[in-house]
């Protein structure tokens, strides 16, 4: 049995992401959410609402809550906000503000 949770267009790379969900994948949900709490990064924040989501989904299916741990969590690309910023001489430079989808699966531990 398994909970799920997902996040969509997330206003952060899924490259700053990924970083933060190496440290919390395969570790039980009680030190993911520590681990989230003092990591100093901007996709914490996003993360620990997520992972807060995904332990209720699993309180609703009736699951042990103790037992959980982050069994599968990904990171995919949404689409890319495209902006401009003035340069010098009349040019002009894209700035590409990407967005991130996120699912985060917790599964009973045995």
């Amino acid at each position: 049995m398994e909970a799920t949770a997902k996040v969509t267009f997330v206003r952060i790379a899924p490259r700053k992401v990924k970083i933060v969900l190496d440290l919390i994948r395969n570790q039980p949900a009680d030190k993911a959410m520590a681990i989230l709490k003092y990591t100093p990064k901007a996709a914490c924040e996003v993360l620990a609402k997520l992972l807060k989501s995904a332990i209720a989904n699993a309180e609703n299916k009736d699951m042990d809550t103790s037992r959980l741990y982050v069994a599968e969590c990904y990171v995919g690309q949404g689409p890319t906000l495209k902006r401009i910023r003035p340069r010098a001489q009349g040019r002009a430079n894209r700035i590409n503000k990407k967005t991130s989808h996120i699912t985060l699966v917790l599964k009973e531990a045995e």
